[in-house]
């Protein structure tokens, strides 16, 4: 099943980021940068694993952008790669991780400030084991969804090719209530290292469509199925498959975005392990055994749209609640790629706040 769970969120991760080959413009660079942090108490329970500083080495590979396609010039010609991890946590308990990520560039500030947001997946060394490493708290399983942030000063091509960054970085590590236990951890750390441009330096220009026509959609209608597998914070309890029915309505506000409203029902199994446990365990708690597992939400939420690929977020509210779990407000972020105009494939992380539920893979349609 882990090896499974790495499959699928790799792939996720592959197809959410891809993108058609430019035939007019290719340019590629590569950097490298070490980092030495702290990781974040977000949670007393994790109090007993930050007991010293982590450190690492970020690799990457980008492709930049010219304005071949009309996404690449609307959001200042960001770049696009893939990049690897590797963090000692420096600590015994939590050991080591090894991550592989897909990654965009942002630029500001007349391109002197560079901001990269990247998700993929990272393998531990050392997860939780009720024998042999019960104090990790933090990684219930060898393999983890990871995201990462930089925000870097980025000098490029400052003598043939070579230049230099430096700023911040958070990297997230957890498996999103695949198996418990999963309080995760984030680090942020500073960094800094150089960069190369693999053309020498080579400078090119960045084209501007000056007739670019303005995008008006009637309202578009969506259906999603999501699935996948998730487990409670109960340790032992037991892994279980949910899925979700989905229908909303969005509407274009332009080339960049859209909003949403609509409505999900919630068929999630572990629920059901999670009413009978605290039914017969916990009287006080005040749980039958037979109140219902499934769940009613109403929501609104934003797409954005880059080329094929959108981000997509969404806050909800349970009007069908019989159980109480982690509260009636959730909240949705996640990726959607378009294959065509109408077929879509997205995976989504679902919390109540900061507290993951699941990971969604789904599949849709929009009309």
């Amino acid at each position: 099943m882990r090896s499974k769970l790495f499959v699928c969120l790799f792939f996720t991760v592959v197809f959410c980021f891809s993108q058609e080959t430019d035939a007019e413009v290719k340019k590629y660079t590569i950097d490298v940068s070490q980092f030495y942090g702290s990781i974040l108490l977000h949670n007393p329970d994790i109090s007993h694993l930050i007991n010293n500083h982590p450190g690492g080495i970020i690799l990457s590979y980008n492709r930049k952008t010219y304005g071949s396609k009309e996404w690449e010039e609307l959001y200042n010609y960001p770049d696009y790669g893939t990049s690897f991890i590797y963090q000692d946590m420096n600590n015994e308990t939590l050991g080591k991780n090894f991550g592989v990520y897909a990654h965009y560039n942002f630029y500001f500030l007349k391109r002197n400030v560079q901001f990269r947001v990247g998700q993929g997946v990272a393998y531990t060394t050392n997860p939780y084991d009720r024998e042999t490493n019960f104090r990790n708290n933090a990684y219930g399983s060898d393999f983890l969804s990871s995201t990462y942030l930089m925000l870097n000063y980025n000098k490029e091509s400052i003598f043939k090719g070579l230049g230099f960054k430096a700023g911040v970085a958070v990297i997230h590590y957890s498996n999103a209530n695949f198996r418990a236990p999963n309080t995760s951890t984030n680090t942020f750390a500073l960094n800094a290292g150089l960069t190369y441009d693999l053309d020498g330096g080579a400078e090119l220009p960045y084209l501007e469509n000056e007739n670019r026509e303005k995008v008006t959609e009637p309202l578009k209608y969506n259906l999603i199925l999501r699935g996948g597998i998730n487990e409670s914070d109960v340790i032992g309890s037991g892994q279980y498959g949910f899925f979700i029915v989905s229908g909303y309505a969005d509407k274009r506000l332009g080339r960049k975005s859209a909003v949403q409203f609509g409505a999900d029902i919630f068929f999630s199994n572990f629920l059901k392990e999670l009413i009978r446990f605290q039914a017969t365990s916990f009287p006080e708690m005040e749980v039958n055994l037979d109140d219902d597992y499934k769940r009613v939400g109403l929501f609104v939420g934003h797409e954005l749209f880059i080329n094929r690929m959108s981000i997509v977020t969404q806050l909800g509210y349970y009007v069908y609640y019989p159980f109480d779990f982690e509260g009636k407000v959730y909240n949705r972020v996640g990726l959607k790629r378009y294959f065509g105009d109408k077929i879509f494939g997205a995976v989504t992380l679902k919390s109540h706040g900061a507290a993951a539920e699941a990971v969604e893979f789904g599949v849709g349609i929009r009309f």
